[in-house]
């Protein structure tokens, strides 16, 4: 089967974050599945399989499947929209957050997702000693959600990994509010095996909903302030939905060998 690597929320190559993409004609087994994600080493990779109505996506980290993942959403339609069915600018993937719809627009690539209920929760001193710094806020919703009280906190913060897990959400994420952007933001995942996401789309779920109601706008410029860095473009649409647009970059096509 053909593997694709994909830098998302980027339009240069070795940026954003880079996901691997197998189209397959069928599913190999969960473990076959496991083993190579555990194998990309990447924060994602995802497999997609054609159905009568769209594709079937499920995507692994290299500890777990994941019910949402927004950059490798976003690799996903870049490869079929670009090497499968480059005369559609539209792709519907059915996965396990329910049917959702890519569209095409020029170079951005715009998500339809769900929402998460945030509620706020008290700041602890787990979160400061697990972070390095004094949050100022914490929302939890899928993921925890720590505010704090400039983009520098963020940027130069080197939190203790072990520390996170015993936090609450799937993801731990940090965030400010930016200079040049809406909002600056980092995503630690060490229950999910991964240090840290260089660009998060399902934790935007979370932090633009966030920032759009603090700043009082629906569309929010965010950046995700990594080592490769990314840039997202985050649209509240009410109803428990949010378009998430970034654009992508290929950045190398294999063939997996190994049986699955």
């Amino acid at each position: 089967m053909k593997q694709y690597i994909v830098d998302a929320f980027t339009p240069e190559p070795f940026a954003g974050n880079p996901a691997a993409v197998c189209v397959m004609e069928r599913w190999p087994s969960e473990a076959s599945m496991m083993k190579l994600a555990m194998e990309n080493n990447l924060s994602e990779t995802a497999f997609i399989v054609k159905e009568e109505s769209g594709y079937h996506l499920r995507w692994f980290t290299p500890g777990t499947e994941v019910e949402l993942c927004g950059h490798a959403t976003l690799a996903s339609s870049y490869v079929i929209l670009n090497h499968y069915e480059p005369q559609n600018d539209q792709v519907i993937f059915n996965t396990l957050s329910g049917p959702l719809t890519v569209t095409r627009r020029g170079s951005l690539y715009r998500m339809d997702f769900p929402t998460y209920d945030l509620k706020e929760i008290p700041v602890t001193d787990d979160m400061a000693r697990a972070f390095g710094v004094q949050p100022v806020r914490a929302v939890l919703g899928l993921d925890l959600v720590c505010v704090f009280d400039n983009e520098d906190d963020v940027r130069a913060m080197t939190p203790d990994q072990a520390l996170l897990a015993k936090l609450p959400g799937r993801i731990q994420n940090a965030t400010a509010a930016g200079r040049e952007a809406d909002c600056v933001s980092r995503s630690f995942c060490p229950k999910l095996a991964i240090p840290e996401d260089p660009v998060c789309g399902s934790a935007h779920c979370q932090i633009a909903v966030y920032w759009a109601d603090v700043l009082g706008k629906k569309t929010i410029h965010a950046y995700q302030a990594s080592r490769r860095g990314g840039h997202l473009t985050c649209e509240v649409l009410g109803n428990g939905r949010i378009a998430i647009s970034g654009e992508a970059a290929l950045v190398a096509v294999g063939e997996i060998v190994a049986g699955m």
